[in-house]
């Protein structure tokens, strides 16, 4: 009866999430349907087990979420990413529209945009170019989702994706965690979705299909649907309703001081991560008033927050002018990153009492039990998760939060590299978290006026069986030659 709740539980979340639903209300109530068929003690799991894992996920990465949504709409509102846009159209042109599209996104999200501020700011970039170039719109999804939200999330060395930030708690690593591996993911990744989509527009053109006509007004649908937005907000780390808040300038930077700011983030990211804190007296993190945990569970974290300051800070001071309402576009960065948070954690808080369930240690048994050894059965897990939920943070925190001090002692006995787990973690969950009822993928294709039924298949060529090919690739290799 356990597991049967654990499977009920879990099905009416994906379920009803699918159709609206807020995650807010659906998470406790599924986790309660569990804890019933478990005979277990429902308001204890409820105030106790729940809402203490979703209150340390909180507490552990709501700044992150918080900085993070703040720079991204400051890099919306001071103009630094239409900047970015614009160079790269202006560089390669219609005739490369697609390389065009897919490096654009690549370098704001890997800078620390949000996902969601890149999509309201690309779609309009893509359809330009892709207009120009008379390539169909149906392929300007793709197009985005490889730049924005395979590599530059899962793979690339030091991105300050939420996804690379969740391990490092659990496996005491940093954002560049295991960076010859993810170089080499990021690699096959972006060039195997490179030629799919070459490989498609070359159909296309061959079969005299058109530009098409999307819906030039869908950005603005998508930012104020309530369905989108309650997908969107368990998927990413922006709320897509405060894409349309705050005031933007009336000029652009140029390209330098557009750029500035996020190579501030990778390069002050690395010098945190592997220069000034290993130097740090940080003995004091041992007493009980702050956890009596060490630098391991809290480095990475701190890192990356310290980057995203400093790079704040040199924006504002690159386009204090073109900023007419600092205040107003704090208010909405910061509100944007509230949602999404609760979101997550209330996910979280649904996997902990799910795994609190006597009936989970056959779930438990069944993930170690997998063939390949624990970088097969990690990367499963994960998987498995991030599909099920729709969301690569959500599935990724409850499978390190079930299972991730039981990966750290195979680890210990067997000798595997916590940075391996750690890249393994986060490309398995970016893979079959696109799947259709994805938050990201419903308002990508929101706001570029495209269906699933047009655009979703090569959604998943890009950000699916791309990142699959990769997520072998480095269990592979990290399994004969290591972690380097």
């Amino acid at each position: 009866m356990g597991l049967a709740g654990i499977f009920i539980g879990l099905g009416l979340l994906i379920w009803l999430s699918y159709r609206g639903w807020s995650v807010l209300v659906l998470a406790p109530a599924a986790a309660l349907i569990a804890a019933l068929f478990a005979g277990e003690p429902l308001l204890a799991h409820w105030t106790q087990t729940f809402m203490g894992s979703a209150a340390g996920f909180l507490a552990s990465f709501f700044p992150l979420f918080l900085l993070g949504a703040v720079f991204g709409k400051l890099m919306d509102d001071s103009g630094s990413v239409q900047t970015i846009a614009r160079f790269m159209t202006e560089k390669l042109g219609p005739q490369r529209a697609m390389l065009a599209v897919v490096l654009a996104g690549a370098l704001v999200t890997y800078g620390g945009v949000s996902l969601f501020v890149a999509f309201f700011v690309l779609a309009p970039m893509a359809q330009a170019l892709f207009r120009a170039a008379n390539i169909p719109a149906r392929l300007m999804p793709a197009a985005i989702a490889l730049g924005t939200s395979t590599f530059t999330m899962s793979a690339l060395p030091g991105t300050p994706a939420i996804q690379n930030a969740i391990p490092m708690p659990f496996f005491g690593t940093t954002a560049f965690a295991a960076p010859g591996l993810g170089v080499i993911a990021s690699a096959i990744m972006l060039g195997f979705g490179m030629w799919w989509l070459r490989r498609a527009e070359a159909k296309a053109r061959a079969a005299g299909e058109s530009f098409g006509t999307p819906d030039s007004d869908a950005h603005i649908d998508a930012a104020e649907d309530p369905v989108v937005r309650e997908r969107a907000t368990t998927a990413g780390s922006f709320d897509p309703a405060e894409v349309q808040h705050g005031e933007h300038g009336s000029g652009q930077p140029g390209i330098v001081a557009a750029l500035a700011p996020l190579v501030v983030v990778v390069v002050v990211n690395l010098l945190m991560a592997l220069v000034v804190l290993p130097r740090m007296n940080t003995d004091y993190l041992a007493e009980a008033r702050f956890g009596g945990i060490g630098l391991a569970n809290v480095g990475g974290v701190w890192a990356v927050l310290v980057a995203l300051a400093a790079a704040m800070a040199v924006l504002v001071a690159l386009n204090w002018k073109r900023l007419p309402s600092l205040r107003a576009t704090v208010d909405a960065g910061a509100n944007a990153s509230v949602l999404p948070v609760v979101c997550v954690a209330s996910l979280v808080g649904f996997g902990a009492v799910v795994a609190a369930m006597p009936a989970f240690e056959l779930v438990r048994e069944w993930v170690l039990g997998i063939g390949g050894g624990p970088l097969v059965s990690l990367a499963l897990s994960t998987n498995i998760l991030a599909a099920l939920t729709g969301s690569a943070s959500g599935g990724l925190t409850i499978a390190l939060d079930a299972l991730g001090g039981t990966f750290m002692q195979l680890a210990a006995t067997t000798g595997l590299d916590p940075a391996l787990m750690h890249r393994v973690a986060v490309i398995g969950a970016g893979t079959l978290d696109s799947l259709p009822h994805n938050g990201a993928v419903v308002t990508l294709l929101a706001v570029c006026g495209t269906k699933h039924g047009e655009s979703y298949f090569d959604i998943v060529m890009v950000g699916i069986v791309g990142a699959l090919i990769a997520l072998i690739a480095v269990i592979v290799l990290g399994s004969t030659v290591g972690s380097f």
